[in-house]
């Protein structure tokens, strides 16, 4: 986990407040798949208890575990680019509770609020960028000759 990824670092607690007053608590069973790569990203969690796998389909493989987030992280990010299409899949990997934040009325109240939305603008940016490198760094690492190389 990093610091661009958990909401309590992200943002700070002013921020936070207004975020929060959209927030629905939602729980799923180990197994359940929250969003699946492709479809429509309307919607976005932060995790309270419990582990979610992040995944990529690979051809004529089984998906590809990315990363496993946990408490406090931001599972979700395709909200918030068009096309608005999840770039992973995600499913529980142990009974999860979070928080949930319908994407539309997090956008409208970025676009009521510009400071609040250049916050969530770099919180969510920073969160995309680092799952697309751990996205490459995974990959390479199951599917390239010598590994990934994250030392270059």
């Amino acid at each position: 986990m990093t610091s661009a990824t958990t909401m309590t670092t992200a943002l700070p607690a002013d921020q936070r407040e207004p975020l929060m007053r959209l927030a629905r608590e939602v729980a799923f069973e180990t197994g359940t798949r929250l969003f699946e790569e492709g479809r429509r990203a309307d919607r976005f969690w932060i995790v309270r208890t419990g582990t979610v796998a992040l995944d990529a389909r690979v051809p004529g493989r089984r998906p590809a575990v990315i990363r496993t987030l946990g408490h406090g992280e931001l599972l979700g990010w395709s909200w918030h680019f068009p096309p608005y299409l999840w770039q992973l899949g995600a499913e529980a990997t142990s009974p999860v509770r979070a928080w949930e934040f319908d994407a539309g009325a997090v956008l409208a109240l970025c676009a009521a609020d510009p400071g609040f939305g250049r916050t969530i603008a770099v919180w969510v940016g920073r969160v995309a960028a680092e799952r697309l490198h751990a996205s490459r760094v995974r990959l390479l690492d199951l599917y390239a000759p010598y590994g990934s190389g994250d030392l270059i």
